[in-house]
């Protein structure tokens, strides 16, 4: 059996993470009562206790959580964008040949965006199709339950008239400063950011992450993928269709669809997953399986 704490349970992040554990037999969740909810101490009590304790918090309260954790056989899986690119802690995604095993004690949840970027990007890059000194270009779209729980009220609660703002896609962070691209260079060894074109649009859950590129095979592409995910517990190689593919295919869902589109002179490499499931949650409850010595895919709807 193995104590559970989820720092920051009532939003979108950790309210999943709690679905996806409810009702397992080897888990006990720990919770706080509401009047404690932010009582240092009475945080830093659960958070020495648990085996494994999820951040669901914004970066500075991440960060205090870490420093109030001082038992050195807690697990923290920090879904925050605090510690991605922080040294000794762990990224988040095993697909990428990163060990995430009962010795680890720091893991750092991926960013949604940068999880279906990097699940693109890595695998040409090790393989050689793809340049270290590849400038990219990453277009993603998804669902406004990405955005917390203000977006998430705006989107579903406001009154709505012809023309409406929030009833057409939404291209955002167009500074090119946006808080994934660090994970994205890192994780990927890519030496420049790619041009990222994030944006949201009136759906609930689903990403759809599309990198376009010129001068690989389609074929070559695709087979690269295979080989490098063939062992894989949540991703996997579907054929090519040639549209269309909606962005939501993957809501509910903890896996993720790689496909690649287009033709040898101009490929689309894409990645459909759910913002809350390979995005979010889903990652964060795979990360604890490892940590644990469950099953990497116990508990996760794929």
């Amino acid at each position: 059996m193995h104590n559970i704490f989820i720092d920051g349970r009532a939003g979108t992040t950790g309210l999943r993470i709690e679905e996806r554990l409810a009702a397992r037999p080897d888990i006990t969740l720990l919770t706080l009562p509401d009047d404690l909810r932010k009582d240092t101490q009475a945080r830093a009590d659960l958070l020495n206790s648990a085996d494994v304790s999820f951040l669901c918090l914004p970066d500075d309260a991440a960060r205090e959580a870490v420093a109030l954790t001082t038992n050195p056989n807690s697990v923290i899986i920090d879904a925050s964008t605090a510690h991605r690119t922080t040294p000794g802690w762990a990224y988040g995604m095993p697909e990428l040949g990163i060990k995430i095993n009962k010795t680890t004690r720091r893991i750092a949840n991926p960013g949604c965006h940068a999880s279906g970027f990097a699940a693109l990007a890595m695998p040409l890059i090790q393989a050689g199709l793809l340049q270290k000194s590849a400038q990219l270009t990453c277009i993603s779209l998804t669902g406004y339950s990405g955005a917390g729980k203000e977006a998430i009220a705006k989107y579903e609660d406001s009154p709505r008239k012809r023309g409406d703002a929030l009833s057409a896609p939404m291209q955002y962070a167009l500074g090119q400063t946006h808080k994934h691209l660090p994970e994205m260079v890192k994780h990927t060894g890519l030496e420049y950011a790619p041009l990222f074109c994030p944006m949201i649009a009136d759906y609930y859950a689903g990403m759809e992450v599309t990198i376009p590129l010129h001068g690989l095979a389609a074929g070559d592409a695709l087979a690269c993928y295979r080989d490098f995910y063939a062992g894989a517990a949540v991703i996997q190689i579907v054929e090519p269709t040639g549209g269309p593919l909606p962005a939501n295919y993957m809501s509910g869902r903890d896996s993720m669809e790689i496909s690649v589109e287009g033709n040898d002179e101009r490929l689309l490499l894409i990645a459909r997953f759910d913002n809350l499931g390979k995005g979010a949650s889903g990652a964060a409850v795979q990360c604890m399986n490892l940590a644990i010595g469950a099953n990497e895919t116990e508990g996760l709807v794929l």
